[in-house]
């Protein structure tokens, strides 16, 4: 059992928390800026490039190696794909349609699928009640975001959001697949090394056959921004602070930064871009955190012990 789980956050890790929410819900913000002049799976190459990079020099500067076991080549070969390749091109082609506020509420359902995958995929992690309810809830919260967009038949919106569905499912596998490395030996930085070189190896082919530099425009010096935010603060910056609030705080409380990361989003969404939701959204997105809630137990388990 997670020793950290049922422990109090301290200051430090509630810090962590919300600059995590900042960073990953500013990621939807970002990506929506670089996709007006980047195509979407040049986009992703870069990001995992930049990211990789990153790490890389992390390692380099506290002079450890990257942990190569017997099999971890495959495993981080698999990893980038449920991690990153396939939920980040599908989170990119989503945001053409849809806003980043959307995306991000629709994000809100990794921990959701990650029920189903844990209990269908390991033996320690079955479901619970709770856990049972907290599906259904987030589940009904999808069925009302999507009530609007069924309604005249599946158009480019609900396939964006069945594309975001499909990216938060690949996350629940990679976190059942991710729990490999720990037997293997791999520490989490290494792990994150690993998984985005293997990313940036994947990408590269099929940005040169499907999206070649050639025939495309240059990026705007905005989307350079965004590109440089998502890669360096989005994605390896917040890898090595969410590894260290895991061994800090423990899976339960990382998981509350699920709650907040649509909060920075939408923000950032209505602020900067002038996106507006509408109240179906924020209606799924309330089940949704009520589902996330009941997943997490402590909500309830407070008010039983009252």
């Amino acid at each position: 059992m997670d020793k950290a789980a049922n422990q109090a956050m301290n200051r430090e890790d509630w810090a962590i928390l919300l600059f995590l929410s900042v960073l990953w819900g500013g990621s939807f913000f970002f990506i929506e800026i670089a996709l007006a002049t980047v195509q979407p799976l040049t986009l992703v190459l870069i990001r995992v490039v930049l990211a990789a990079a990153m790490l890389w020099l992390f390692l380099l500067v506290r002079r450890e190696r990257l942990a190569m076991p017997p099999g971890a080549a495959t495993a981080f070969l698999v990893l980038a794909l449920l991690n990153n390749v396939i939920p980040f091109v599908l989170f990119a082609w989503a945001q053409q349609e849809i806003s980043g506020g959307l995306a991000s509420i629709l994000n809100a359902t990794t921990p959701i699928w990650g029920v189903i995958v844990a209990h269908l995929a390991t033996a320690d992690e079955k479901a619970t009640p709770g856990k049972v309810l907290g599906v259904l809830l987030g589940f009904a919260g999808v069925a009302v975001m999507f009530a609007g967009d069924l309604a005249g038949g599946i158009g480019a919106s609900a396939l964006s959001q069945l594309e975001c569905l499909a990216a938060t499912l690949c996350y629940a596998l990679a976190g059942v697949w991710a729990r490999r490395f720990r037997a293997m030996g791999v520490p989490p930085v290494a792990v994150s090394t690993g998984q985005l070189t293997a990313a940036a190896i994947v990408m590269l082919p099929l940005v040169l056959f499907f999206e070649p530099p050639w025939f495309a425009a240059p990026p705007s010096l905005e989307a350079w921004m965004a590109l440089a935010a998502l890669a360096l603060f989005c994605t390896s910056f917040a890898y090595i602070l969410y590894f260290r609030l895991l061994a800090s705080a423990g899976a339960t409380n990382s998981l509350l930064v699920t709650f907040l990361i649509p909060i920075t989003a939408i923000l950032l969404g209505a602020l900067i871009l002038d996106e507006r939701l509408d109240p179906r959204h924020f209606a799924g997105m309330a089940l949704i955190g009520a589902g996330l809630a009941a997943i997490d137990g402590r909500l309830f388990s407070r008010r039983a012990a009252v």
